[in-house]
């Protein structure tokens, strides 16, 4: 099984709660065998923003034109991102709330991937997701409590992430989210100790899946 980890946050984990998320879903997670796990950390990666560089890019390569540095740049890495999402099976997302949305280098990630042709189709239905038969894990942290009705609609990082892997064709969506932390610091140390060990249980599973 070929399982992509991407790591969206570059605080340490001890201060980003998503950080620990990631920590401890690795440490579990390379527990099990026969896995190919590959993480693919959006702070490290040279990724360009996604805009004209990029059509322009991929504009000449198909005329096998030469490329200036950023156009060599922004299609080296669209095409290390798309690679790495295409070969997995499972794609695991770490990354937290930020400003009510998600943080610009997984934004810059999601841009990559997001193609006509290879992660999704045009048709006279409209548009069809191309890679059903993937598993996406999706594991955020927001330090508010945003799964009431009232805050769900200002929720624009998991609402996100999962509206565009639905609309890639993935349905099998597994979600553990912590929240509420810093709204309630009294309870903040059984929430996060709640929700790690949820981590916990769904790296252990994934771990033991035989293919």
């Amino acid at each position: 099984m070929n399982i992509l980890v991407v790591k969206a946050n570059n605080r340490p984990s001890t201060e980003g709660i998503s950080s620990k998320m990631h920590e401890v879903f690795m440490n579990e997670l390379t527990k099990g065998k026969d896995l190919n796990i590959q993480t693919f950390d959006v702070f490290e990666e040279d990724m360009p923003y996604f805009g004209q560089d990029f059509f322009n890019a991929m504009g000449k390569s198909a005329q096998a034109e030469p490329l200036n540095d950023i156009e060599q740049r922004i299609l080296t890495a669209a095409n290390k991102a798309m690679d790495a999402f295409m070969d997995a099976d499972v794609i695991v997302f770490a990354f937290p709330l930020w400003n009510k949305t998600i943080p610009a280098p997984l934004q810059t990630f999601i841009d990559y991937i997001y193609r006509a042709g290879v992660t999704f189709a045009y048709s006279e239905n409209g548009p069809v997701g191309l890679v059903p038969d993937k598993k996406v894990i999706i594991l955020n942290a927001r330090g508010g409590v945003y799964s009431t009705p009232e805050m769900a609609p200002m929720e624009m990082s998991v609402n996100y992430v999962r509206l565009i892997m639905n609309f890639f064709g993935i349905m099998d969506i597994e979600e553990v989210i912590i929240e509420g932390h810093n709204q309630f610091p009294d309870r903040a140390q059984q929430i996060i100790a709640d929700g790690m060990e949820d981590v916990k249980t769904v790296a252990s599973r994934l771990a033991t899946v035989t293919v």
